[in-house]
This record gives C-alpha cells, structure tokens and sequence, in this order.
C-alpha cells in the first residue's frame, strides 16, 4: 500500500542565524545565551506582527513562513533595523548579528514543520548574507518588484551545498547600492541587440517563414548570453517590411546595436546574409554572407550567432560570455512543419490553433526529439480550451502535461520548454507546481515576457493578488508591443477584479481591448468590473459587445471556460457580476 503523500504548500520563508556564535560564547557562554533570547524574542514578535509563523528555533537560529512574499521580506527588514538599534546600546564585543535569507518555494508541511528545497534555499541565502543582512532569490525579488522602499543588489550566480543549480541571489538594502555594485543582466547596462526580420528574398513567398524561422532561432540562440539583452521578438517583428532608421530603432527599443539580413533558398542550398550595426550611428560593424547546404542550416546560425556574440563581447568588459549548448532538429521537414506551425499559432484564432497543433504533431512525427514542437504543441493544446473551441477535458490536459514534461526531458535549457510546463499547471489548477517552472523559465531567459505573465497569473490564481500586478507590469516593460500583449492587460484586469478593484480593472480591460488580436476574455472582464461600479449602462454596452463577438457566451459557457479558477465562489462571483450586466444564464 502506498503511503498517502503529504500536503504541501507555497510559502514564502524566513531563516534566520546569528553570524559567529561560537566566537561568541566562547567569550562569555552566559551573557551571549542571555542576549540571543532577547535577541530571538525579538525576532519572533517581528514575525507575529507581519502574520508569519515561527516553525522552530534551532539554537541561534530561527525558521519562519508567512503567506506572502512582502510580509516576510518586510518583517525581515523590520527585524534588522530593530536589532541593529538594539546593537548600538551595546558594546561591540557583545552585539549579536543576525543573517537573513528569504525565499520563496514549494514545502512539504507535516506535524507543524516544513520541509524541502524551498527552506533549504532560504538557508543557502541566509549564509550568503552580510552580517546584519538579507539575501533573496530572484523569485523573491521578481515577486516584490517596487512594492517595498528596498534596493536590491545582484550578486550573481552562486553555487551552493546541496542546490543542484546556482542561486541568482540579491543584498537587500535600505539605501541605493553604489555604482560599481553588481547589477542583474536584466537591469545593468548591458549593451542590447535587436535582431530584425531577415528578408526573405527568395522567388517563393512562401518561404516567408523560413526567413522568420532562422531569425527567431538567432534571437533565441543570442538571448541564452546572459550578458546581452536581446530585444523579443515580437518587439522586432512589429518592424517586418519596414524600411526604419536604425537609429528610431536605437530609440524605440533601447538598442545599441542591430543585427539584419536576408535569406535566399534555391532547391537544396541555401544564402544567409547578416550584418551588425552601431544603432546609434548606423555604421556598419561587421557583414558576412553564407552560402551553404540546406544541411547545414544550423551550423550556419550558430556562426552567425557566435561572431555577433564575439564583436560584441569586448564592450562587455567582466561579463563572461556562456555559450548554452542547443539541441535543434537536423530534419528539415520536422523544422519546416514547426515554423509553419508557429505562424499558425501566433495568428490567435481557432481555426489557425487546430492548423498549428496539426503542423507540431507533424513535427514530433518527423523528429520526436525536437524539444520544442512538443512545448508549443501542449501550449495551443491549453490555449483551445482557454479561448477557443475545446471544452475542458482531464485527459487532453493529461497529454498536454506530458508533452510539456517531455519537452523539458529533451531540453532543459530551454526557457520555453518550462514554460509550457507552467502554463500546463495553471489550467490543471497546480500553482505552486506553475510557480516553480515560471521561476525556471525565467531564470533561463528573464527577457521573456510571456513568462512574467504566467507567472503573475499563477501569483494571481494562489491569492497573491498584489505581486501578481507587479509581475504583469514586468511583462508589459519588457514587451510592450508584444503580440501577445492582449493577455497581458487582460489577465491583469481579472486579477483587479478578483482583487475588488474595479476601476483599474475597467482601465486594464479597455487598453486589452485596444490591442491586436484581442479576444473576447477582456469585453468580460470590463462588462464585470463597470457592472460591480454600478455603472449600468456602460456594462450593458459592454456586455451588448461581448455577445456581438461571441455569441454564445452565457453564464454557463464562463462557468465552463473558467475551469483555470480554484475557488468556485470566485467564479460565482464573477458570473454575478456578469449577470448583473446583462449575461444571459
């Protein structure tokens, strides 16, 4: 018989220690003993006053969970200030110094006590704390955003005891750190390199996703350079067929150098031209051209990618250059059916999802090691039943689940990978499970912006309705033309309305509705949010809207497509509020 698994939890967790203990009592064991109880009391009544819980004390050290993210990262800097006052009055020989490590994970909670790898990071964090200090995980730091009056200092990549991959870890400080401090390679100034649409200048024009497809992998490739910033893709693709200034582009997408090209195909072989260009001054930095095998399509976008990477790199001075190993397909016809598939998938509508699940399922067939045609194919597998024609099922969310899982099994250095293993445990209802393959694929691309709004809406789906608004504002900096922007604002409009806050529901519901592709999600939301601000003939309007572009959208069909949602009075709730409206049942 098996054992019943044990419950678990997401929790934001507290560890705390005293820097050189031993040192301390072996001065004088009765006085230190005598300080670090009053030190410890101390501490504890932080933690009651910001709603956390004492797990235990161990010696000089104390473990803590709270329900929140800020509650735990604010008793952490309230418990310091207090403790540093209380150092002052001491001589110094006599003054305990506590590290702090916050975190934010997954634990097993059994008999009152946690466990697991989320209280095991926050002890790592905890020992790479100054004394007098506090250390997070990027979770944490990408949970808070600009909630707390804290600053944050990166501190790299750290390799730890027992934590199979290195923290990317932050000093939390009260002032600004000083220039020279270690900045995150999402935020230091790093130089970033927008890579435009390569041309497609072959007869067929047909081959116009073969042009896209080597352009999306060459901006995949150069984006896994933790040192460089690499503008998305769906910023750069705004500019397809455009004849722009490079140095409008300098401005409209913070880049100081740009890559372009062409790509010419003939029967069997194949042209990439490519050049580099100084964005500011439009001068020329580097061109080459390739004329190659269709065979050796991926060795071509790997020289590309590694002599760009290599002009650029000097401008870098400490960063090291990381060349992440890539597992593409070598079947051409399975990298055809993929791309083709993805100018499917990114079109958002019905017909094209079925026809993009259709090309990804030929793809696997054709080469079922290409990690990514599984992800994108459990991807649009969700998307259907979200948006789409496809009524919720177990077993499809069973194979998406699997797809994803094997996607992550075939590569996982690929943040996409993860991040359809997230977004597979969002509609299965498994946040804290989404949270941590979100806190994966960010870790691997922290560009991506379609990570940062799964990860809000698991933030959103847990409760934590606060930082997941900070999370979908991330999204929308670091994409703002973002094909899948509509998302962005649309989510983040549920998450107001499930947070009571109806007019910024209304405001983030009206800018969804005003970009490409937006569906019919974000006409409900406001519908919702204007009926619950008793404006009764805006709602009416909106709800008249939604029936316009869906027609049969009723209370039953929101019941049904809202399967996402765990608490079955939110919904309620929500259906309340659509019917006040105007929803028919």
């Amino acid at each position: 018989m098996e054992a019943e698994p044990l419950p678990r939890k997401l929790a934001a967790i507290l560890y705390a220690d005293v820097a050189g203990y031993s040192r301390l009592t072996g001065a004088d064991e009765d006085a230190t003993h005598h300080q670090l109880r009053q030190a410890l009391d101390l501490v504890g009544a932080a933690i009651e006053q910001y709603k956390g819980r004492v797990v235990h004390y161990a010696g000089d050290a104390i473990l803590a969970d709270f329900g929140t993210v800020s509650n735990a990262l604010s008793c952490a800097a309230a418990a310091q200030e207090q403790l540093q006052a209380r150092n002052e009055l001491l001589p110094e020989e006599r003054r305990l110094m506590f590290r702090m490590g916050v975190n934010i994970g997954e634990v097993i909670e059994d008999r009152g006590e946690i466990y697991g790898d989320g209280v095991n990071v926050a002890a790592r964090l905890e020992a790479l704390a100054d004394p007098g200090g506090i250390c997070i995980s990027e979770s944490v730091r990408t949970a808070i955003g600009k909630k707390l009056p804290l600053y944050y200092e990166f501190l790299g990549e750290q390799s730890v005891k027992n934590i199979s991959s290195p923290l990317r870890a932050y000093a939390v400080r009260s002032q600004e750190p000083a220039t020279d401090a270690i900045s995150p390679p999402e935020l230091a100034g790093k130089p970033t390199v927008a890579v435009l649409p390569f041309a497609n200048m072959s007869d067929a024009s047909d081959d116009e996703y073969f042009a896209d497809g080597i352009t999306g992998d060459i901006i995949t490739a150069l984006s896994k350079n933790r040192w460089l910033s690499v503008a998305a893709r769906n910023s750069t693709f705004l500019f397809k067929g455009q004849s722009v200034d490079v140095r409008r582009l300098a401005r409209d997408l913070g880049a100081e150098y740009i890559v372009e090209g062409s790509v010419r195909r003939a029967g069997n072989r194949i042209r990439v031209s490519a050049q580099l260009l100084d964005a500011k001054s439009g001068n020329h930095i580097w061109a080459e051209h390739y004329d190659r095998d269709l065979d050796d399509i991926f060795a071509v976008q790997d020289e590309i990618t590694e002599t760009v990477a290599g002009r650029i790199e000097p401008e870098l001075g400490s960063f090291e250059r990381r060349r992440v190993e890539r597992k593409p397909t070598h079947n051409l016809g399975a990298w055809d059916c993929y791309h083709l598939g993805m100018v499917h998938m990114y079109a958002f509508t019905s017909e094209d999802n079925r026809e993009a699940q259709k090309l990804f399922r030929r793809a696997i067939e054709l080469d079922e090691r290409f990690a990514q045609t599984h992800a994108r194919l459990a991807y649009c597998m969700v998307l259907e039943m979200v948006y789409f024609d496809a009524e919720p099922s177990q077993s499809v969310l069973d194979e998406a689940l699997s797809l994803a899982q094997s996607a992550v099994a075939l590569d996982d250095q690929e943040a996409f990978c993860h991040l359809a293993v997230a977004r597979v445990h969002l509609a299965r209802r498994e946040f804290a499970l989404a949270l941590i393959a979100c806190e994966a694929a960010i870790t691997l691309n922290p560009h991506n912006a379609v990570s940062y709004c799964a990860f809000a809406d698991a933030l959103a789906n847990s409760g934590r309705l606060e930082d997941s608004i900070t999370a979908f504002e991330e999204a929308i900096r670091l994409s703002p033309n973002d094909p899948w922007r509509f998302a962005f604002y649309s989510y983040g409009s549920q998450a107001h309305l499930m947070n009571g806050r109806f007019e910024l529901a209304v405001q983030w519901a009206r800018k969804a509705i005003l970009q490409p592709r937006c569906q019919y999600w974000a006409h409900a939301h406001l519908a919702a949010a204007l009926g619950r601000l008793g404006k009764t003939d805006e709602a009416n309007a909106a709800m008249a809207e939604l029936l316009k572009i869906k027609p049969e959208f009723s209370c039953t069909y929101a019941r049904q497509k809202l399967f996402y949602i765990e608490s079955a009075d939110q919904v309620e709730e929500y259906i309340d509020a659509l019917r006040d409206a105007g929803l028919p049942e």
